[in-house]
């Protein structure tokens, strides 16, 4: 059957803050139009959270793609079932059934990113999720760019580049605060930059877990009560990634707590969240020019004396999300609905300027319902 632009489509993500699942809705052609329609977030329960973390510590030893050791294989299998369950609460909530939507952009969850090898893996049954939904899936989006050399990550700014089109001002940047943090630099005349910036929540919060038994810095009460550790922060921005060029990317466990270990636990709050701050600062450097305006999506920005450090150090304005229209919850799973349409199209869903790649490139791999 000839598939017809625009068209539903359906976005998972299971990001590196390892929270749950964000779905969403939206009606696209892949190109200029988006309509949002809906969002759901389903939370991780304890126990399968504890086993996704142990399944991302043995994904370490991986070796290739294939590999999947028997918990690996398990948490997949879970993955994708809690996954499938996301798609029909979504549905649901928007009043819509699976017949009228034509795809489903299926992130699953990166268990091992090393694009120094040309290896980046997602867990996630494409097939069994489009079995299981009735939909077919677009799956796997980051692996042919990995291979063809390029970093893999981010793959968000096709569509923060459509986006864009409601701001005033350019050149602008969409900034993702999730477990890494990654920008998007978009010039007035929609030329694309991106890159990992460094660390986003995915720090702060194993300190909270480690320290006070939370799951994150609720509106940066802990940070905001503690003193910076200003040697600590220079050795943490030591890290030999910010000196290199981008397009560059990030594992969630690239950095490490043992500069701020011998701190009290408000005095390594305040420490991570200004080394977040003073990375995404800090990328400014990379931009051929300085942004306008600073667009924050991701669970940071509900962190005040995050978003507060940030905005003393960019030097520019700086809002949540909500301020153009959209929800910053939403913007990650919303993208990865996009880039399935512009996928099951044959677009370009990576560049040379956002990932590395040689060239402009599509991807993934389709799982037909049937």
């Amino acid at each position: 059957m000839k598939r017809k632009y625009p068209m539903l489509a359906v976005g998972l993500m299971s990001g590196t803050s390892m929270d749950g699942v964000d779905a969403a809705l939206i009606r696209t052609d892949g190109e200029h139009e988006v309509a949002r329609l809906g969002f759901d977030f389903q939370p991780y329960e304890d126990d399968f959270r504890h086993r996704l973390v142990e399944a991302v510590g043995e994904a370490a030893g991986l070796a290739d793609r294939a590999g999947r050791t028997p918990l690996l294989s398990r948490v997949e299998a879970e993955l994708t079932a809690l996954h499938a369950t996301s798609v029909a609460r979504l549905l649901e909530k928007a009043g819509v059934t699976a017949e009228e939507v034509g795809v489903i952009g299926f992130h699953g969850h990166t268990v091992l990113h090393a694009p120094e090898r040309r290896l980046t893996v997602q867990i996630g049954n494409g097939q069994a999720l489009a079995h299981a939904a009735g939909i077919d899936v677009v799956y796997d989006m980051r692996a042919a760019d990995c291979a063809a050399g390029g970093e893999g990550a981010p793959m968000a700014p096709a569509y923060h580049r459509a986006l864009s089109m409601r701001l005033p001002e350019r050149p602008a940047v969409f900034l993702n605060i999730g477990g890494i943090a990654n920008a998007t630099w978009i010039s007035s005349g929609g030329m694309l930059m991106a890159f990992d910036t460094g660390p986003g929540n995915a720090l702060l919060d194993d300190w909270l877990k480690h320290h006070t038994g939370q799951p994150l810095d609720e509106n940066g009460r802990l940070a905001a009560g503690g003193s910076i550790d200003e040697d600590a922060l220079l050795e943490l921005m030591s890290h030999p990634y910010f000196g290199r060029v981008p397009p560059k990317s990030l594992d969630r466990n690239a950095f490490s707590l043992d500069p701020v270990r011998h701190l009290a636990p408000a005095d390594g709050a305040a420490t991570l969240t200004a080394f977040t701050a003073a990375s995404i600062a800090a990328a400014r450097a990379h931009f051929p020019e300085q942004p306008a305006v600073w667009v924050i999506s991701g669970g940071g920005r509900r962190n005040r004396t995050l978003m507060s450090m940030i905005a003393e150090r960019v030097e520019a304005a700086v809002a949540p999300i909500e301020a153009t229209g959209h929800d910053g919850d939403a913007i990650e799973a919303e993208a990865w609905a996009y880039l399935a349409v512009r996928a099951l199209r044959k677009m370009p869903i990576s560049y040379p300027g956002t990932t590395g790649v040689p060239r402009p490139m599509t991807g993934g791999v389709l799982a037909k319902k049937e």
